[in-house]
């Protein structure tokens, strides 16, 4: 019965060891890896940074309009009026 409980305490200390030098590593080194896993994510963005910029988003059209829809005649009708009272999203 002692030597499982020794193998066990063994067990123990291992893990408690590993737990504590992943804790000091990290602690250590977090701005390297923050500066590692930044550059990574941006990296994966890839060819997406001139879109987000606005070079890539359809020129000077503005934003919700279709270039390749042809313009309509005939007027767009206003969306219905939200009932006031309540608890509803206030609209400006």
């Amino acid at each position: 019965m002692q030597k499982v409980i020794n193998v066990l305490a063994v067990a123990s200390a291992a893990v408690s060891i590993a737990v504590v030098g992943t804790g000091a590593y990290v602690y250590v080194n977090k701005d390297a890896i923050i500066e590692s896993v930044t550059e990574k994510a941006l990296g994966s963005l890839g060819g997406l940074g001139g879109a987000l910029g606005g070079g890539g988003l359809g020129g000077d059209l503005p934003l919700g309009t279709n270039d390749l829809a042809a313009p309509s005649a005939a007027p767009q009708a206003s969306a219905p009026e939200a009932p006031s009272g309540g608890f509803g999203v206030p609209t400006f």
